[in-house]
Parts: C-alpha cells; structure tokens; sequence
C-alpha cells in the first residue's frame, strides 16, 4: 500500500522523504521531517503520531534513531501494525516492520538513507529504491524521486499508486520542499515529479523572499513593481 525513502545529503545536510501510496493523500499522514533533526517515515497501518514523537526525541532527548524508534513504538502500542523508517541529522538510520505489516513488505538501509513498503509487488522493489538513491546524481530532492521512479520500474505496489508527496528541509525551521499530489488516477509520482521541476527554479526565490523582502524578485502579477 505504501513505499518510501527517507534521505540525507552529505555535502548539504539536507534531509527528506519521497512517499507514494495506493491511499488518498499519503503526504498529510506518512512523512515527517525536521531541519538539523531528522525524517520520518510512519506507514502501514499508520499512526501519524509516531512521526512528531521520534523526532521529538532525536531533538530534545538525543537519542539515537533505533533508541528514539523503539520508545515511540513501545509507547504507543499495536506495533506489529506499523512499518517506520527514521534517519537524523547524522546519517544514522533505523528501520521496523511490524509482524502485521501488509502484504509482501521490506526496509532497506543504505548509505546516508533507508526504503520500507509494504504490499509490493516483490521485496526487490525496496532494494532497487536504495540503490538508485546512492547512484542518483544532483540534489536530494532529485536523487529521492530517482528512487521513486526505481521502485516503480521494479514492480511498484501490487495494486495502483494514486498518491504521492516529497518533504526536504534544510537550514530552516521550514520546510523548503513540501509538494503533494493528493490523488491521481494514474501516475501521481511522475506528477510529483513535475511538480518539483515546476518549482525548483523558483525555490530560492521564494527563501529570498523570506528572508531579504528587499532583494526579492517581482511576483510577476498585475500591480507589482
């Protein structure tokens, strides 16, 4: 029902997530991420509240993500619904899958990132996320939807994808990626990826406008000077 990445750049720290699923609007729900932090991915049969809680405990607490990963779940309960993935702000990761995880399911780490999904249409389909991750060149973003479109080139889900969202902070409190495609009938990752081409020549305009309102750019509407 769900795949995922979750990633970290070395040169940038940037982290962030690329998810899809068969469900309606996995981007409200499933990935979670804090700059200088960490990510978060909380799926399966998904308790959203698992994604704040760890990272709370990555930030205030300092664990590390298998330490902050096991108190969360043990927390809340009914762990062997749920399929996690977490990195933080170290490149250290950590990875669970429920005994009642969906269907035919895997969680993959690799270098700087982690895949988990569940209802696959085989366990390869994971292993080929990490390793387009690893592979991809350019920026996080990028080299995340590279897994994506891996994953889907390998097989995908059992049954169709119909939504899809990408997160990537930085050095912000915000977000400066956070794009969703809440529901498509056909290929909502192609979309999502549009969607980052769309945005990404303006992403620093939009942090200019942020921080420096006086070097900003024009907003390119009727009245604007």
């Amino acid at each position: 029902m769900t795949f995922s990445i979750i990633g970290r750049c070395p040169e940038t720290g940037q982290l962030g997530i690329a998810i899809s699923s068969s469900s309606i609007a996995v981007g409200a729900r499933c990935p979670w991420v804090r700059a200088g932090v960490g990510a978060v991915a909380t799926q399966n049969v998904t308790l959203p509240a698992l994604g704040p809680q760890i990272l709370d405990l990555l930030d205030t607490q300092q664990l590390e993500p298998a330490s902050a990963l096991d108190r969360a779940l043990s927390s809340n309960g009914w762990s062997q619904y749920r399929q996690v993935t977490v990195i933080d702000s170290q490149g250290r990761v950590a990875l669970f899958s429920g005994s009642e995880a969906l269907g035919t399911h895997n969680a993959v780490a690799g270098e700087q990132c982690a895949a988990a999904g569940n209802l696959l249409s085989g366990p390869e389909v994971i292993e080929a996320m990490v390793q387009a991750f690893e592979a991809a060149p350019g920026m996080l973003a990028d080299r995340l939807l590279a897994a994506m479109h891996a994953a889907m080139a390998a097989g995908g889900e059992a049954g169709p994808v119909h939504s899809a969202a990408l997160k990537v902070v930085g050095d912000l409190t915000w977000p400066i990626v956070d794009l969703r495609v809440d529901w498509a009938d056909e290929d909502p990752i192609g979309q999502l990826d549009g969607l980052w081409q769309a945005y990404r020549p303006q992403m620093q305009d939009y942090l200019t406008r942020a921080l420096d309102p006086t070097a900003a750019p024009s907003y390119g509407v009727p009245g604007d000077e």
